[in-house]
This record gives structure tokens, C-alpha cells and sequence, in this order.
């Protein structure tokens, strides 16, 4: 929940003031105030600024920057600096850089270069926290704890080696388990002592990223990591807690990241926040799913907009500039689906290094008169005249997508059928068959409670560990709507096969087996038939990538295939299981048939669309929040769009008009209807 200290959306970014003069601050300020600027991201890489040698400490300058910022009302969140280390540590410390895939010893430069398993690191990163928190605990201006920045990135030393061993010998006990669990019986692979055990990199089990010759030890080995780095965390929110027990603490994640499991970070977050770049061409359905899960990491609570930029970024191939009116569709589309800040990296542009090209609320040009500063001040104002109606509010779904940061390992990493499978973008297919309908839709764990869905998605369902079958079993049992699809119930949590036919312990569930999966070549489909009419579901539609040649088992067959020796064999199957049902999907289909097959199974559950009739390209969200409804509609297109509103007229909190029935929603356009 946002600090009580400002209580309305934040607004402002990350700020790098140790990068200029006092009279270039004092400029910034002034043009803060312009934009309705309200909390400044300090000392994210300032470490070797604060401590200039192992036992030497300076905090003079950050009192003096902390202090002037709330000379003049703008709060802090406070960042702990831990995401590059000063290179005096490198050099005194060896084991404080990471040893990379290819087993090179990294040298002191970048940033995220810091082993998480070197004491040197763990040592120094819990001090300078401590020493932060004890001084900056009671400052009146403190809103939040940002630690460290960026998580991510793997490391393959030998104090990495050493840890995992400890951390395998917490997970299996013995080594006898360890064997079992990781089936080591295959290539002779028998270990007998934990020393034994290396890290699955290219100078052992691995090559070009997710190929690997066991997939349960580079699965494992992905566990660890994304919990080294979460011990890193942990390490210095116990150092903050011990001084500063009631303000909020945050790192930024980074949507869909691939290498840590954020659902179980989530778990010792106070508020989930993270960082948004799409590039000009994303899908907005895709950013939206990003959003959800976002969301989702703490079962629907409010999250942080921390980072994206306010025009164009630097890393991507071909850094566009937002068009006028995108940053603030694309802020809004961010409160629409839970945000309750609004936040830029960076508030002014650095002259050197990599990111003096990526965008700022102050250009290089270092004055107001900007296209992007008059578009970040009038959104500043929009914000600020929103005040806390939207705070705490939340988004109730009767829809849920399951998502899973272990199970995206194992596909990704699994020995085929294809390299064209990618975990990530089926998941998003079927976000994208429930946007493009606007059904609100939450992104879940495999943790979360079902009581509150009628329709839960699981894509891929490749790995299902304990307890995941039984509860999608009772869900449906009780009247609730399941859908899976092809490659779904194949291995358990240490991606072992579940014998005795595909899906495995979904079998029952679904009423169908597997017998073979076919993989298809890029460009290649198959047809699905629709066996009658079905409402919305009916004729033939292309599907690709894999096949799986499956049986029903009692499952109502949908559709069958068109063409190859397995025409005429279910592809889409439904399962009557006690009051509900539940959906297989043996291939990745088009687009065309996600729409009506999705839009089928929500007229039939009485799922209703946010919107009334409206063109592709328009998003509709609600947030719920002390008996009123907020209502979001976005056009994302670049001309106006036609819409259709209740009857009722409602107010566009953004406006001040009151709005009813037929409407036309400017291009770039927002509406926040209230009621």
C-alpha cells in the first residue's frame, strides 16, 4: 500500500544528482515542480560514491541531495546502491566477480557483476545497508527501500559450486535422493560424493544457453541461482528492517524476466514493483500480461511502476521515440492494470556512458520547453488531480492464467520436440484471445487459491509438481472451467516423466492420452475441423509448432485434425468432471479460433466483456475500491475509435464529464469512468 506520507498516484523516477552541480540540481528542481514531480529515486549506483574504501564511509553528499529534494516536498525512495560494486572491492576481493557461462573469470566493470555467493559481496552489501537504514531511518522525506537494482544474472564460480552443493543437500537429504530425483543413472552419471557435483555450464553439461544433457541439474541449478540472488535480497532487508520496521521495501523486477522465479521473490516484498520497456513494436496485449503478473506476484495487491522511459530507450536495435501521446497511454495502461505509481528512468539524461541516449523528463537541452517534458507535466497534473481515488483499489477477475517460472525452465530446457516452443508466448495467446475480448484477466501461481475463478488457463503445463493436479480437480469438480493444451502433464518437479501416457496425472481430469507428439517445421500447419457448431466455435483453423496425437478417454471430441496420418484424431477435446469441465488443446492454434473458443466458454460461464462493441486495439480494465468502480478504456490505435458505453452515464475522472452509450475515443485516448 502506498506511504501514507503521499497519498495520491507517485510521480517522478529515478534521479541522478551526483552526475551534476548544485546549480543543476537546483535547475532540475525547480522544473520537478513544473511537472508535479513528487519522489525521486536516489543512490541506486552510488556505492563507490558513499564508501571510497573498505572502512571509509561519506554520507555528506546524499544528506545534502535527501535534504534539498525535501526542502521542497519531493519524497525519497531510498535505494541501497548494491547493483555495481566500487572497484576497489574487485580488486581486493577476486571472488567478489562472477565466473561467466563459457567459466571466464569476470574482470571489475558493468554492473550486476557480483557473485552472489562471494563473502567479500555478502559482507560489504548487508553493511552499507545497515549503515543506510540506521541513518536515513527517521528521515521525514523517506517513503521506500529500493535495494539493489536489476537482480538477475547467473554466476559459475567455485564458491557458486560450493553453495549449490549445500543448498542440493537441504533439497534431497542424501545423495542416494539426489540420484533418484535427478535419474543419474542415465550416461553413467552416478554421483557419490556431493563434491562431485559441478555447476551445468558450458564446460560441463550444457551448451548454447537451454541445451543441456540432464535437464534436472541445469533445472536445479536455476532454482539456486534465482535463490542465491534472493539470499542477496534478504541479506540486506534484515539489515533495513532492524532500523527502519515500518516504511516499504522494493526491488525492481523485470516483467517476464526469465532467469528468477519472481513469484516466490514476491513473497518477501512489501510491494512488487518493476521496470517496463516495451519496444515500439510489443504487443500492448503483451505489456498488459506483464501487468498482470506483476499484480499477480502478490495475489492482486497494487504494484510500482518503478522504471520506463518517458521517450526512447538505448539498448534495443532500433530505439524509437514514443509517439506523442504513447508515454501517457502507455502510464495509464499501467494504473489501469494495478499500478499506483508512475515512475521514469530518468529524470534527467547522463552526458556519458551507455544511457546518455536513453530518455529523460530533462533532455540534454537541460530546460521545459521539450515535447516530452509538456507531455510528463501534463501528466503530472493529471495525477496529482486524481488524488487518491485510485489508491488501494483493486482488480476483481472472474478469469486466471496460471503461470510458472520453474515450469518455463524445463520446456525451455527439455531435449525438444522443438525449438520453436517457446513458454512465454503461448502463455500470451491465449492473455492475448481474453484482452482482445476484454475479459479481465489475472496472472496466478500455481499456489494461489482458485475460489474466486471460473475460468483458469494453464498453457504448457509441462511440469506439474505436488498437489497442482488435485487442486485443478476440485476447482472443476465444483462447477469451475479448466483449459490446458498440448505438451501439458509430462514431467514432475524435477522433470522426471510421469509414466503411464501423457498427460499424466491430468489424464483423468481431461479424459484423453497422448500417444505421440509431432514437432511441425516453421511455416507449416495443420487444420483444426470443428465437429459441428459450438456457438462462436465453428469451421476450420491453422495450428502449428507441435501436434499431439491423443485419445479420448470419455472427452467430448471439438475438433479433430485436417490433414497428415493423424487426420480425423482429436486436437480439441472437453471433459465433463462433477460440475464443470475441462478444455485440451493438443496443438498451438491461430488466433481466430482463441477468439471464438474463448469467447465461447465466457458466454457459456457468463463472463461478461468490460466494454460493449469497440475495435481491436482498445483495452478496458476496472478497479474496485470502497463501493465505486473505476472503469479504464484505452485506444491504443492511431485513430479514433468508436466505442460503446453502458446507458447509465458515468464520470471520466480525467475530464470532469459526465459519459454515456455511443462515444469516440480520441487515438492515444484514456476514460476512467467512475461509479
Amino acid at each position: 500500500m502506498i506511504h501514507e506520507r503521499l497519498p495520491k498516484i507517485w510521480y517522478g523516477g529515478d534521479y541522478n544528482p551526483e552526475q551534476w552541480d548544485e546549480a543543476t540540481m537546483e535547475e532540475d528542481i525547480r522544473m520537478f515542480k513544473l511537472a508535479e514531480i513528487d519522489v525521486a529515486t536516489v543512490n541506486v549506483f552510488s556505492w563507490a560514491r558513499i564508501q571510497p574504501s573498505e572502512e571509509e564511509y561519506d554520507f555528506s553528499g546524499l544528506d545534502a541531495i535527501v535534504d534539498r529534494l525535501h526542502r521542497d516536498g519531493i519524497t525519497i525512495c531510498l535505494a541501497t546502491s548494491t547493483g555495481a560494486h566500487p572497484a576497489w572491492m574487485a580488486k581486493r576481493y577476486p571472488d567478489v566477480t562472477r565466473v561467466d557461462y563459457e567459466g571466464r573469470k569476470r574482470k571489475f566493470g558493468g554492473r550486476h557483476n557480483s557473485c552472489p555467493s562471494s563473502p567479500a559481496y555478502l559482507k560489504y552489501s548487508a553493511l552499507i545497508a545497515d549503515k543506510l537504514a540506521e541513518r536515513y531511518k527517521d528521515h521525514p522525506a523517506l517513503v521506500a527501500w529500493h535495494i539493489s537494482n536489476e537482480y538477475g544474472g547467473y554466476c559459475y564460480c567455485d564458491n557458486c559450486a560450493e553453495a549449490f552443493r549445500v543448498w542440493l543437500q537441504k533439497r534431497y537429504g542424501t545423495i542416494e535422493q539426489l540420484n533418484k530425483a535427478w535419474y543419474t543413472s542415465f550416461w553413467g552419471h552416478t554421483f557419490y560424493d556431493w563434491d562431485e557435483i559441478v555447476p551445468p555450464n558450458a564446460l560441463s553439461e550444457e551448451w548454447a544457453g537451454n541445451r543441456t544433457n540432464f535437464q534436472s541439474i541445469s533445472l536445479d541449478y536455476r532454482r539456486f541461482q534465482s535463490d542465491a540472488l534472493l539470499d542477496c535480497y534478504l541479506i540486506e532487508h534484515a539489515a533495513i528492517r532492524r532500523h527502519s520496521p515500518d516504511v516499504q521495501i522494493t526491488t525492481n523486477l523485470m516483467g517476464t524476466y526469465p532467469e528468477l522465479d519472481y513469484f516466490k521473490w514476491a513473497k518477501h516484498m512489501d510491494v512488487v514493483s518493476w521496470d517496463n520497456y516495451p519496444s515500439i513494436d510489443t504487443p500492448v496485449s503483451y505489456t498488459a500480461m506483464t501487468h498482470a503478473l506483476m499484480r499477480g506476484l502478490k495475489s492482486g495487491q497494487p504494484f510500482m511502476l518503478m522504471e520506463q522511459t518517458p521517450s526512447q530507450q538505448n539498448w534495443q536495435a532500433y530505439n524509437a521515440l514514443k509517439r506523442p501521446g504513447v508515454m501517457r497511454l502507455w502510464s495509464y495502461q499501467a494504473v489501469a492494470h494495478g499500478a499506483d505509481t508512475v515512475m521514469f528512468f530518468q529524470l534527467r539524461r547522463s552526458i556519458g556512458a551507455c544511457e546518455k541516449y536513453h530518455g529523460a523528463v530533462i533532455e540534454h537541452v537541460g530546460h521545459e520547453h521539450t515535447r516530452v517534458f509538456r507531455e510528463c507535466a501534463e501528466l503530472g497534473r493529471e495525477l496529482t488531480q486524481l488524488s487518491d481515488k485510485l489508491l488501494d483499489s483493486r482488480l476483481e477477475s472472474r478469469a486466471a492464467i496460471v503461470f510458472d517460472w520453474e515450469n518455463r525452465w524445463a520446456v525451455e530446457l527439455s531435449s525438444g520436440p522443438s525449438v520453436a516452443l517457446k513458454y512465454v508466448n503461448e502463455v500470451h495467446k491465449y492473455y492475448d484471445a481474453l484482452f482482445e475480448a476484454r475479459i479481465q484477466t489475472d496472472m496466478i501461481s500455481v499456489e494461489e487459491s482458485l475460489d474466486r475463478y471460473d475460468l483458469v488457463i494453464a498453457p504448457v503445463m509441462y511440469m506439474i509438481k505436488p498437489g497442482f493436479a488435485e487442486k485443478i480437480e476440485a476447482f472443476v469438480e465444483r462447477g469451475g472451467t479448466f483449459i490446458t493444451t498440448f505438451f501439458s502433464g509430462i514431467v514432475g518437479e524435477t522433470d522426471i516423466v510421469t509414466t503411464g501416457g501423457y498427460p499424466g496425472k491430468l489424464r483423468k481430469l481431461l479424459g484423453i492420452w497422448a500417444e505421440e507428439i509431432d514437432a511441425l517445421l516453421p511455416g507449416q500447419s495443420n487444420q483444426l475441423i470443428i465437429k459441428g457448431e459450438h456457438g462462436l466455435l465453428k469451421g476450420e483453423y491453422d495450428c502449428s509448432i507441435l501436434c499431439d496425437l491423443i485419445h479420448s478417454e470419455g472427452a467430448e471430441v471439438m475438433a479433430e485434425y485436417g490433414s497428415d496420418f493423424y487426420k480425423g484424431m482429436p486436437v480439441v477435446t472437453r471433459n465433463k468432471f462433477g460440475k464443470g469441465e475441462a478444455w485440451y488443446v493438443a496443438s498451438s492454434p491461430d488466433k481466430a479460433f482463441l477468439q471464438a473458443m474463448i469467447g465461447q466458454i465466457c458466454a457459456e460461464k457468463g463472463i461478461e466483456p468490460l466494454l460493449g462493441s469497440a475495435p481491436s486495439g482498445v483495452e478496458a480494465t476496472r478497479r474496485s475500491k470502497d463501493g465505486k468502480t473505476y472503469t479504464f478504456v484505452l485506444n491504443h490505435n492511431a485513430e479514433p475509435a468508436e466505442i460503446e458505453l453502458p446507458s447509465a452515464p458515468q464520470l471520466d475522472l480525467l475530464t470532469g464529464e459526465t459519459v454515456s452509450g455511443a462515444y469516440t475515443l480520441a487515438a492515444k485516448g484514456v476514460l476512467i469512468l467512475e461509479q
